[in-house]
């Protein structure tokens, strides 16, 4: 099955869309096979600001409509306790939301950015997913990460590039509690390391302290440059940590 065939039989859909790579590939496909694309945004605390910033820039660049939800996933405690399926409960969270509001916009189909190259045993957020009945259509019509990217060059979207950015939730052991405060800090790490041109970068919470990762790359700038890294990270975290394993 292509794209295209998939959004003929299903001419109007609600996306989730991220701000990444997948999802924006699929709003343009979607639009560009002539389907009915709603795009929303769900914001929480586990997103970073620029995700929404990207967002609204692709929906302007595709004339799309971007409809943002607002949703405390900190207020539901099975989230909050961070456990070693938090995302399961949290991609409950989100896109029962989305059904909601999407339900009461008129639209019955709820689709996502899942891709043929995520893995659906290391992802406990897809069994979400499918408890609630969201169709993946890059998944089900075959198309790989790498393919995305390419198909993305192709029609010229900035997302084509764009290094996966796994949500701040990522950044804090498991078992270990969820507060706005840290995740706000987490942020405001990697955005000062992005400011020092730094990218595709991790800010892990390690025992309180703050412990970077980076692409292989970029490690030994990183060496070279320890102090201005210091500083910049030293507002949010008392202790820096550089990981040498370089990030995968």
């Amino acid at each position: 099955m292509t794209l295209q065939e998939f959004f003929d039989r299903h001419p109007r859909a609600a996306l989730g869309l991220s701000g990444g790579v997948d999802s924006a590939y699929l709003l343009y496909a979607g639009r560009k096979a002539g389907a009915d694309i709603h795009p929303y945004f769900i914001k929480t605390a586990f997103q970073p600001a620029f995700e929404l910033d990207d967002a609204r820039r692709l929906c302007d660049a595709l004339g799309a409509a971007l409809t943002v939800i607002e949703l405390d996933v900190l207020a539901c405690e099975a989230v909050r306790q961070n456990p070693a399926d938090r995302c399961y409960h949290c991609k409950k969270l989100l896109f029962g939301a989305l059904a909601k509001r999407a339900e009461a916009d008129g639209l019955s189909l709820l689709i996502d950015g899942t891709n043929a190259s995520d893995d659906a045993g290391d992802r406990p957020g897809m069994r979400a997913l499918a408890e609630l009945s969201v169709r993946s259509p890059l998944r089900e019509c075959g198309l790989t990460k790498p393919e995305i990217r390419r198909l993305s060059r192709e029609a010229g979207l900035f997302t084509a590039d764009k290094p996966a950015y796994a949500c701040l939730a990522t950044r804090v052991p498991a078992g270990q509690a969820l507060e706005a405060e840290l995740l706000g800090r987490i942020e405001r790490a990697e955005q000062a390391l992005f400011s020092l041109g730094f990218s595709d970068l991790r800010v892990r919470v390690f025992h309180g302290a703050a412990r970077i990762q980076l692409p292989k790359a970029q490690l030994c700038r990183a060496a070279e440059e320890v102090a201005a890294v210091r500083a910049a990270i030293e507002p949010y975290f008392a202790t820096v940590l550089l990981d040498l394993k370089e990030r995968e």
